[in-house]
């Protein structure tokens, strides 16, 4: 705890944090607690990797515009972007358990069982907008209230450890869900395939429902006021920006990055369509080798759970560039087996960046700060990613996918020049 000195007194091992305790010992998966967690993650990520090519293909199939599809990305978007400051601030507060358990109730309604219940004819892209947006905000709560989660059953020396192995999840969700949604998609249609999500959501819920998670450290109890939301604020604010200004840099390298990444995300369908000239399916094998490579990355990252933060952002500032030779690599070529190993490669250059970055802020980040920190870290980031998916999806619109996959991989290439000045900033203190 902050503001002591001097030997703690000795307090035999709970039932509340035997398991953490343990986990000093054991792989982070062989322990209850993170096995839960990353059980219910990968089922959830899955079904996530079903409906993000449901959601962008029917868009697309309606509209028939890059633009339009974009606007489900920038919908994503805007709830961190907006709430992400006050999200973070009830993260601190609120227990992170029911936090996370009613999010992934509320997303298994909203884009899940909802869909199923809407007649085709009503089932029109405005309603798909306004389901899309509310599950925004289910999902902006339950991304940084996982994080913050994660020194409540990890040691810190496996924080990017643990991190890595969540994001294997969403890896694994992105090779088997998009192959998974197109199957879907050419058998049955965009809205059936949106109606799996239900399942994986409550399935994700009911293994966080068995998570024990650790209670923090008691404080001493005060009698001062309790502070406003706009003092935590500001609290998390002065924190982010003047007691740690390496939180400052690297969010600022984190919006860069999202700027490109974001924009790839949202309109990879009108890539790979125009570009290639694939369907459903072949765009949802293609997106699935980019699973691939945050897979192999993620493991990869076990191994650097340990190493100085300058040596981590000497690592983004090589997958970065990898990432963006890779992007501009893949406008020249129409053969799909090249591009499919393209994207391979681009999979692993993006695998690096976000383990790394949420595992910097939960070591330099006091326990009941991390969500505070975490929301304001999301809204500049997520400023950028809204920035980028509307900036390249009217250049894509306007003069041709190869020129917007050109711009991305630009941006990718400058986000690696950045992250090599954060890791020499490091180096210096």
């Amino acid at each position: 705890m902050q503001g002591r000195s001097g030997p703690l007194p000795y307090s035999p091992p709970t039932v509340e944090n035997a398991d953490s305790i343990s986990a000093q010992d054991r792989p982070l998966l062989l322990t209850r607690d993170f096995g839960l967690v990353w059980s219910g993650q990968l089922i959830s990520q899955i079904g996530d990797g079903i409906s993000k090519l449901a959601l962008l293909w029917f868009v697309y199939a309606v509209t028939g515009s890059p633009l339009k599809t974009s606007v489900i990305g920038l919908l994503q978007t805007i709830p961190p972007i907006v709430l992400g400051p006050i999200i973070g601030v009830y993260v601190d507060r609120l227990p992170k358990k029911i936090l996370l358990i009613t999010s992934d109730v509320l997303r298994a309604l909203l884009i899940g069982l909802i869909p199923c219940l809407i007649p085709v004819e009503s089932f029109t892209v405005s309603v798909l907008y306004v389901l899309v947006l509310l599950h925004a905000i289910a999902t902006a709560v339950f991304g940084p209230a996982l994080t913050a989660a994660i020194p409540a059953f990890v040691p810190k020396t496996k924080f990017t450890a643990a991190n890595a192995l969540l994001q294997s999840t969403t890896s694994l969700g992105i090779i088997f869900g998009p192959a998974l949604s197109g199957l879907g998609i050419a058998a049955y249609g965009s809205q059936e395939v949106l109606c799996l999500n239900a399942a994986t959501y409550m399935v994700s819920a009911a293994f966080l429902l068995l998570v024990r998670f650790r209670k923090p450290a008691s404080r001493i109890p005060s009698r001062a006021i309790k502070p406003t939301m706009l003092q935590d604020l500001v609290e998390g604010f002065r924190y982010s920006v003047k007691t740690q200004p390496a939180i400052l840099l690297l969010t600022g390298t984190a919006a860069l990055y999202t700027f490109g990444t974001s924009a790839l995300t949202a309109l990879f369908p009108v890539f790979a369509r125009k570009m290639l000239g694939l369907g459903p399916v072949e765009v949802g094998y293609l997106w699935s080798a980019v699973g691939v490579g945050l897979f192999v990355t993620s493991i990869g990252l076990l191994w650097a759970t340990d190493w100085m933060v300058k040596d981590r952002m000497r690592l983004i500032m090589g997958t970065s560039v990898l990432t963006g030779a890779a992007l501009c690599a893949l406008t020249t070529t129409l053969d799909p087996y090249i591009a499919g190993f393209i994207m391979g490669v681009i999979g692993c250059g993006m695998g690096a960046f976000t383990p790394i970055a949420w595992g910097i802020i939960q070591e330099l980040t006091p326990s009941q700060m991390i969500g505070r920190v975490l929301g304001l870290y999301g809204t500049g980031a997520m400023t950028a990613a809204i920035g980028g998916i509307s900036a390249f999806g009217w250049i894509t619109e306007q003069q041709g996918p190869e020129i917007g996959m050109l711009g991305i991989g630009l941006v990718l290439l400058v986000t690696g020049l950045v992250a090599a000045r954060m890791s020499r900033a490091s180096a210096m203190h």
